[in-house]
Parts: structure tokens; sequence; C-alpha cells
């Protein structure tokens, strides 16, 4: 797997979001934001895209990958 920096917690916490009501609105657990949040896992393009639309945040400032 790539590594990469995920931002998503501080994204998350400046829209006043949980783990919890995030998971609940893009349709997965609370242990996947988790796992997220410290770059343990690595999400799929519609995660990405759903994430990345309920923060209102580009995907891209959201998922860095090193180039």
């Amino acid at each position: 797997m790539a590594e990469f920096t995920c931002k998503l917690k501080q994204y998350r916490q400046i829209k006043g979001l949980t783990q919890e009501q995030l998971a609940n609105q893009v349709g997965v657990r609370r242990e996947t934001i988790m796992r997220l949040e410290k770059a343990q896992y690595n999400p799929s393009l519609k995660l990405a895209v759903d994430i990345s639309r309920a923060v209102g945040v580009p995907i891209e400032e959201i998922f860095i990958f090193p180039e």
C-alpha cells in the first residue's frame, strides 16, 4: 500500500463532526474513519469523494500522496 498523509481529522474537526457523524454521512463504520485519520487505510475513490464532499475540502488536500 502506498504511503500517504491524511489530514481528515483536521478538516472533520473544523466542520464540527465526530468520527461517528462523518461515518454515518459517508456510509462506513467509525473504525474506518479512525483508520483513515491514522493513514492506516487507503480509501476507495468513491469513499474519498464522499468524504471530500462531506467536509467541503478537495480530495487532494485531505489525502496527500508523495509524487
